[in-house]
């Protein structure tokens, strides 16, 4: 965005990410819905791996704000149990261009700086004040606010990346174990194309089948070449394989990972490897919060 632009830079992803949604009919994964908004503006790897103070990823965080805002003007809808992002039916006849982003943007932003006990964000942080100053400097601090509410999740991969090789390998022997897999083992041969290790996967008391993995302790990305080479070590040995990394991968390996004709790779990231460890509570003890309801009290006043 340029600097004669008053306003933060997320909202540069507002009109991509409502006709991403668009496209999609309606609604779609959060994951899915971000990797499309990031191919549609040809994103470079190099912005990607570009990090807050926090550890978490500075692009990523921007078009979470522009989805936050998003659902305050109506233009989103944040009912899903599932963590879905839709359109409302609003959203599907607006036309977001840079002058109305900045509208929707100072209209929210108005509304809540006007409202002292609800000037909070969807992620019950506060929503900073956005009127004289350009973008960058006040963007650290709205960005900084919402990346500190997962807190843990920096903390858990900063672990991961820390832990030396083999023990990475063990871990994600103990994580396969936890979501139902059987005879997982690791094997981390040297010059085995990067296969760390196998398992079973028992669909029913019919039908299995094997599965290899592969772990990888990245702070960076994965790409295509290491899909293939992993699709290359598989062939003959198992019909589906896993690669888990504590980085990401790039546009293009998630695109290698399910090329047309060739057996499919199941790709897992930092952030969905973070959820399996929330969802499997290893390493992680949960911890309950309670968050006023102001709603409720309302009728009794």
């Amino acid at each position: 965005m340029s600097k004669k632009t008053k306003g933060p830079e997320f909202l540069r992803f507002f009109h991509p990410l409502v006709e991403v949604l668009k496209e999609l009919g309606g609604s779609g994964n959060s994951s899915e819905v971000t990797d499309l908004v990031v191919e549609r503006m040809n994103i470079s790897e190099y912005d990607l791996e570009q990090k807050l103070k926090s550890g978490a990823s500075r692009i990523k965080n921007q078009i979470a704000w522009a989805r936050n805002y998003l659902v305050r003007a109506g233009v989103m809808d944040d009912t899903s149990k599932r963590g879905l992002w839709s359109l409302t039916e609003e959203g599907f006849k607006r036309e977001i261009s840079k002058e109305e982003s900045l509208r929707i943007f100072k209209k929210v932003q108005s509304k809540y700086s006007n409202n002292d006990t609800e000037k909070r964000s969807p992620t019950n942080e506060i929503i900073h004040e956005v009127s004289k100053n350009d973008s960058n400097d006040i963007e650290d601090d709205i960005e900084t606010s919402v990346s500190s509410d997962n807190d843990h999740s920096n903390k858990l991969l900063n672990i991961l990346q820390n832990i030396p090789p083999e023990g990475f390998e063990r871990l994600c022997q103990r994580l396969l174990r936890e979501s139902g897999f059987k005879k997982v083992v690791v094997t981390g041969k040297s010059g085995d194309g990067g296969i760390d290790g196998e398992g079973i996967l028992e669909i029913n008391p019919l039908m299995s089948f094997k599965v290899l993995f592969q772990a990888k302790r990245y702070q960076g990305t994965v790409g295509s070449p290491i899909i293939r080479d992993f699709r290359g070590a598989m062939q003959g040995r198992a019909d589906k394989g896993i690669i888990i990394t504590t980085g990401r991968f790039s546009v293009e390996a998630k695109k290698e990972s399910i090329r047309d004709g060739a057996p499919p790779i199941e790709l897992v990231d930092g952030d969905l490897l973070v959820k399996l460890f929330e969802e499997n509570q290893l390493g992680l003890k949960p911890k309950i919060i309670y968050e006023i309801d102001n709603k409720f009290f309302d009728e009794f006043r």
